[in-house]
Protein backbone atom coordinates (compact mmCIF):
# COMPACT_ATOMS: atom_id res chain seq x y z
CA UNK A 1 0.00 0.00 0.00
CA UNK A 2 1.23 3.48 -0.88
CA UNK A 3 2.20 5.45 2.22
CA UNK A 4 -0.14 8.27 1.24
CA UNK A 5 -3.12 5.90 1.25
CA UNK A 6 -5.04 4.98 4.39
CA UNK A 7 -7.19 2.00 5.21
CA UNK A 8 -10.74 2.50 6.44
CA UNK A 9 -9.62 1.58 9.96
CA UNK A 10 -6.79 4.12 9.85
CA UNK A 11 -9.19 6.82 8.67
CA UNK A 12 -11.50 6.01 11.55
CA UNK A 13 -8.58 6.16 13.99
CA UNK A 14 -7.52 9.53 12.60
CA UNK A 15 -10.99 11.04 12.90
CA UNK A 16 -11.42 9.75 16.46
CA UNK A 17 -8.00 11.14 17.40
CA UNK A 18 -8.85 14.49 15.85
CA UNK A 19 -12.23 14.58 17.63
CA UNK A 20 -10.51 13.89 20.95
CA UNK A 21 -7.94 16.63 20.27
CA UNK A 22 -10.67 19.11 19.29
CA UNK A 23 -12.69 18.37 22.42
CA UNK A 24 -9.60 18.92 24.54
CA UNK A 25 -8.71 22.14 22.71
CA UNK A 26 -12.10 23.76 23.37
CA UNK A 27 -11.79 23.23 27.12
CA UNK A 28 -11.08 26.28 29.32
CA UNK A 29 -7.51 27.59 29.54
CA UNK A 30 -7.36 27.09 33.30
CA UNK A 31 -8.35 23.43 33.01
CA UNK A 32 -5.83 22.63 30.25
CA UNK A 33 -2.87 24.50 31.73
CA UNK A 34 -3.45 24.22 35.47
CA UNK A 35 -5.15 20.85 35.81
CA UNK A 36 -4.11 18.68 32.85
CA UNK A 37 -0.61 20.13 32.59
CA UNK A 38 0.05 19.68 36.30
CA UNK A 39 -1.18 16.11 36.15
CA UNK A 40 0.98 15.34 33.11
CA UNK A 41 4.00 16.88 34.82
CA UNK A 42 3.54 14.66 37.85
CA UNK A 43 3.13 11.54 35.70
CA UNK A 44 6.11 12.25 33.43
CA UNK A 45 8.49 13.35 36.15
CA UNK A 46 7.63 11.20 39.15
CA UNK A 47 5.58 8.20 37.97
CA UNK A 48 6.73 7.27 34.47
CA UNK A 49 10.11 9.00 34.85
CA UNK A 50 10.06 9.39 31.08
CA UNK A 51 13.55 8.83 29.62
CA UNK A 52 14.97 9.98 32.95
CA UNK A 53 18.39 8.39 32.35
CA UNK A 54 18.70 10.07 28.95
CA UNK A 55 17.67 13.46 30.35
CA UNK A 56 20.05 13.23 33.31
CA UNK A 57 23.01 12.07 31.20
CA UNK A 58 22.47 14.86 28.68
CA UNK A 59 22.26 17.48 31.42
CA UNK A 60 25.35 16.21 33.24
CA UNK A 61 27.43 16.15 30.06
CA UNK A 62 26.21 19.57 28.93
CA UNK A 63 26.68 21.38 32.25
CA UNK A 64 29.60 19.73 34.09
CA UNK A 65 30.11 22.95 36.05
CA UNK A 66 26.68 22.75 37.73
CA UNK A 67 25.97 21.03 41.01
CA UNK A 68 23.68 18.03 41.29
CA UNK A 69 21.10 20.23 42.95
CA UNK A 70 21.16 22.72 40.06
CA UNK A 71 20.86 19.92 37.52
CA UNK A 72 17.94 18.40 39.40
CA UNK A 73 16.12 21.75 39.29
CA UNK A 74 16.66 22.05 35.52
CA UNK A 75 15.45 18.48 35.15
CA UNK A 76 12.23 19.19 37.03
CA UNK A 77 11.60 22.37 35.01
CA UNK A 78 12.23 20.44 31.79
CA UNK A 79 9.48 17.96 32.64
CA UNK A 80 7.19 20.92 33.25
CA UNK A 81 8.05 22.14 29.74
CA UNK A 82 7.42 18.68 28.30
CA UNK A 83 3.97 18.51 29.88
CA UNK A 84 3.14 21.98 28.65
CA UNK A 85 4.28 21.13 25.11
CA UNK A 86 1.76 18.31 25.02
CA UNK A 87 -1.01 20.70 25.97
CA UNK A 88 0.24 23.37 23.54
CA UNK A 89 0.31 20.93 20.63
CA UNK A 90 -3.12 19.38 21.18
CA UNK A 91 -4.49 22.88 21.75
CA UNK A 92 -3.71 23.62 18.08
CA UNK A 93 -6.63 21.39 17.01
CA UNK A 94 -8.99 24.32 17.64
CA UNK A 95 -7.13 27.55 16.93
CA UNK A 96 -8.78 30.56 15.32
CA UNK A 97 -6.63 33.30 13.81
CA UNK A 98 -7.41 35.64 16.70
CA UNK A 99 -6.55 32.98 19.26
CA UNK A 100 -3.32 32.11 17.42
CA UNK A 101 -2.23 35.73 17.72
CA UNK A 102 -2.64 35.51 21.48
CA UNK A 103 -0.56 32.32 21.86
CA UNK A 104 2.17 33.67 19.55
CA UNK A 105 3.33 37.27 19.31
CA UNK A 106 6.21 38.53 17.18
CA UNK A 107 8.99 40.80 18.41
CA UNK A 108 10.46 43.20 15.86
CA UNK A 109 7.78 42.35 13.33
CA UNK A 110 8.00 45.50 11.21
CA UNK A 111 11.79 45.40 11.03
CA UNK A 112 11.82 41.77 9.97
CA UNK A 113 8.97 42.27 7.52
CA UNK A 114 10.90 45.08 5.83
CA UNK A 115 14.11 43.02 5.72
CA UNK A 116 12.56 40.03 3.92
CA UNK A 117 9.96 41.83 1.83
CA UNK A 118 9.76 40.27 -1.62
CA UNK A 119 12.36 37.58 -0.80
CA UNK A 120 12.37 33.92 0.02
CA UNK A 121 14.28 33.10 3.20
CA UNK A 122 15.25 30.26 5.52
CA UNK A 123 14.07 30.02 9.13
CA UNK A 124 16.26 27.82 11.34
CA UNK A 125 14.66 26.88 14.64
CA UNK A 126 15.05 24.10 17.20
CA UNK A 127 13.25 21.87 19.66
CA UNK A 128 13.17 24.82 22.03
CA UNK A 129 9.93 26.06 23.53
CA UNK A 130 6.80 25.36 21.50
CA UNK A 131 8.30 25.19 18.01
CA UNK A 132 4.93 24.06 16.63
CA UNK A 133 3.61 27.61 17.04
CA UNK A 134 5.94 28.69 14.22
CA UNK A 135 3.11 27.51 11.94
CA UNK A 136 1.30 30.76 12.75
CA UNK A 137 3.90 33.02 11.10
CA UNK A 138 1.66 33.33 8.02
CA UNK A 139 -0.94 35.14 10.10
CA UNK A 140 1.51 37.99 10.59
CA UNK A 141 2.92 37.98 7.05
CA UNK A 142 0.22 36.81 4.61
CA UNK A 143 2.47 37.50 1.60
CA UNK A 144 4.66 34.54 2.63
CA UNK A 145 4.08 30.79 2.71
CA UNK A 146 5.79 28.91 5.52
CA UNK A 147 7.07 25.54 4.32
CA UNK A 148 7.73 23.43 7.43
CA UNK A 149 10.39 20.81 6.64
CA UNK A 150 9.96 17.69 8.77
CA UNK A 151 10.76 14.00 9.17
CA UNK A 152 7.76 11.80 8.26
CA UNK A 153 6.50 9.65 11.12
CA UNK A 154 6.28 5.87 10.92
CA UNK A 155 2.60 5.84 11.84
CA UNK A 156 0.48 7.05 8.93
CA UNK A 157 -2.27 8.04 11.38
CA UNK A 158 0.03 10.24 13.46
CA UNK A 159 1.56 11.60 10.25
CA UNK A 160 -1.81 12.82 9.03
CA UNK A 161 -2.72 14.09 12.50
CA UNK A 162 0.36 16.30 12.72
CA UNK A 163 -0.15 17.52 9.17
CA UNK A 164 -3.61 18.73 10.15
CA UNK A 165 -2.15 20.58 13.13
CA UNK A 166 0.67 22.17 11.10
CA UNK A 167 -1.03 22.99 7.80
CA UNK A 168 -2.44 26.26 9.00
CA UNK A 169 -3.26 29.39 7.00
CA UNK A 170 -0.28 30.26 4.75
CA UNK A 171 1.68 27.21 5.89
CA UNK A 172 2.32 23.75 4.51
CA UNK A 173 4.63 20.81 5.19
CA UNK A 174 7.22 18.97 3.10
CA UNK A 175 9.38 15.95 3.94
CA UNK A 176 13.07 16.69 4.46
CA UNK A 177 14.20 14.48 1.59
CA UNK A 178 11.95 16.48 -0.76
CA UNK A 179 13.01 19.89 0.59
CA UNK A 180 15.48 20.95 -2.12
CA UNK A 181 13.39 19.65 -5.03
CA UNK A 182 10.30 21.31 -3.58
CA UNK A 183 12.00 24.68 -3.34
CA UNK A 184 13.61 24.53 -6.80
CA UNK A 185 10.26 23.58 -8.30
CA UNK A 186 8.38 26.44 -6.65
CA UNK A 187 10.88 29.26 -6.24
CA UNK A 188 10.02 31.07 -9.47
CA UNK A 189 6.28 31.40 -8.83
CA UNK A 190 6.06 30.68 -5.10
CA UNK A 191 2.89 29.07 -3.79
CA UNK A 192 -0.29 30.97 -4.64
CA UNK A 193 2.01 33.84 -5.56
CA UNK A 194 3.51 33.99 -2.07
CA UNK A 195 7.21 34.09 -1.23
CA UNK A 196 8.53 30.94 0.44
CA UNK A 197 9.88 30.63 3.97
CA UNK A 198 11.72 27.33 4.33
CA UNK A 199 11.43 26.39 8.01
CA UNK A 200 13.88 23.79 9.31
CA UNK A 201 14.32 22.36 12.80
CA UNK A 202 18.09 21.94 12.63
CA UNK A 203 18.99 20.48 16.03
CA UNK A 204 17.92 16.90 15.39
CA UNK A 205 20.43 14.05 15.35
CA UNK A 206 21.38 13.49 11.68
CA UNK A 207 22.82 10.30 10.17
CA UNK A 208 26.58 10.25 10.45
CA UNK A 209 28.43 10.60 7.14
CA UNK A 210 32.16 10.19 6.38
CA UNK A 211 32.32 13.95 5.73
CA UNK A 212 30.20 15.00 8.73
CA UNK A 213 31.48 18.19 10.32
CA UNK A 214 31.76 18.21 14.11
CA UNK A 215 30.83 21.23 16.21
CA UNK A 216 31.60 21.81 19.87
CA UNK A 217 28.11 22.17 21.33
CA UNK A 218 27.24 22.12 25.03
CA UNK A 219 30.68 20.70 25.90
CA UNK A 220 30.28 17.80 23.47
CA UNK A 221 31.34 17.03 19.90
CA UNK A 222 28.12 17.15 17.88
CA UNK A 223 27.00 16.88 14.28
CA UNK A 224 24.11 18.91 12.86
CA UNK A 225 21.91 18.82 9.80
CA UNK A 226 23.44 21.12 7.16
CA UNK A 227 20.53 21.17 4.72
CA UNK A 228 19.69 24.77 5.59
CA UNK A 229 23.23 25.93 4.82
CA UNK A 230 23.35 24.01 1.54
CA UNK A 231 20.03 25.46 0.41
CA UNK A 232 21.07 28.98 1.41
CA UNK A 233 24.37 28.84 -0.49
CA UNK A 234 22.92 27.23 -3.60
CA UNK A 235 19.98 29.61 -3.90
CA UNK A 236 21.44 32.73 -2.20
CA UNK A 237 18.79 32.84 0.52
CA UNK A 238 19.08 34.78 3.77
CA UNK A 239 19.03 32.66 6.92
CA UNK A 240 17.47 33.68 10.22
CA UNK A 241 17.65 32.06 13.64
CA UNK A 242 14.12 31.88 15.04
CA UNK A 243 13.81 32.01 18.80
CA UNK A 244 10.67 31.03 20.69
CA UNK A 245 10.63 32.79 24.06
CA UNK A 246 8.14 31.52 26.63
CA UNK A 247 6.13 34.33 28.24
CA UNK A 248 3.71 32.25 30.33
CA UNK A 249 1.88 28.95 30.08
CA UNK A 250 0.86 28.45 26.47
CA UNK A 251 2.13 31.89 25.37
CA UNK A 252 5.27 32.50 23.29
CA UNK A 253 7.05 35.36 21.55
CA UNK A 254 8.88 34.79 18.27
CA UNK A 255 11.95 36.82 17.28
CA UNK A 256 14.53 36.68 14.49
CA UNK A 257 18.30 37.05 14.24
CA UNK A 258 20.08 37.25 10.89
CA UNK A 259 22.72 34.53 10.45
CA UNK A 260 23.46 34.97 6.74
CA UNK A 261 22.34 37.64 4.28
CA UNK A 262 22.37 35.45 1.18
CA UNK A 263 25.34 37.22 -0.41
CA UNK A 264 28.23 37.13 2.07
CA UNK A 265 31.25 34.97 1.28
CA UNK A 266 31.45 32.41 4.08
CA UNK A 267 33.71 29.48 4.91
CA UNK A 268 32.30 25.93 4.74
CA UNK A 269 30.03 25.16 7.72
CA UNK A 270 30.09 28.82 8.83
CA UNK A 271 26.33 29.33 8.59
CA UNK A 272 25.66 26.19 10.60
CA UNK A 273 28.33 27.28 13.10
CA UNK A 274 26.51 30.57 13.64
CA UNK A 275 23.27 28.67 14.20
CA UNK A 276 24.95 26.34 16.69
CA UNK A 277 26.42 29.22 18.68
CA UNK A 278 23.08 31.05 18.83
CA UNK A 279 21.19 27.93 19.85
CA UNK A 280 23.74 27.15 22.54
CA UNK A 281 23.38 30.67 23.96
CA UNK A 282 19.60 30.46 24.33
CA UNK A 283 19.82 26.97 25.84
CA UNK A 284 22.32 28.16 28.45
CA UNK A 285 19.99 31.08 29.21
CA UNK A 286 16.84 28.95 29.62
CA UNK A 287 17.93 25.26 29.64
CA UNK A 288 14.55 23.89 30.69
CA UNK A 289 13.01 24.91 27.34
CA UNK A 290 15.13 22.55 25.24
CA UNK A 291 14.09 18.91 24.71
CA UNK A 292 16.65 16.98 26.76
CA UNK A 293 14.86 13.66 26.29
CA UNK A 294 16.16 13.36 22.71
CA UNK A 295 19.07 10.95 22.27
CA UNK A 296 20.98 13.82 20.73
CA UNK A 297 24.50 12.47 21.13
CA UNK A 298 24.17 8.91 19.82
CA UNK A 299 27.09 9.51 17.46
CA UNK A 300 30.53 9.74 19.04
CA UNK A 301 33.58 11.28 17.49
CA UNK A 302 36.21 8.57 17.10
CA UNK A 303 39.26 10.81 16.82
CA UNK A 304 40.29 14.41 16.46
CA UNK A 305 39.97 14.25 12.68
CA UNK A 306 36.66 12.27 12.67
Amino acid sequence: MNRTEMTLLQRAELELLWLWAWLFAVMPYWFKYYVVENLLYFLLCYVLRYRRKVVWRNLCNSFPEKSERELAEICRRFYRTLAELFVDTINMAHMSADKARTVLTVKGLEEHRAAVKGRDWIALTAHYGCWEYCSYWGLYEPSQMLVAVYHPLRSVVMERFYQRLRNYENSTTVAMKECLRFYLRNRETGIDGKNLVMGLIADQNPPRRPDSHWFRFLNQDTIFFDGGEKLALRCHLPVYFVRMERLQRGRYQMSFELLYDGEEEVAPNEITERYVRRLEAVIVERPELWIWSHRRWKHKRKNANG
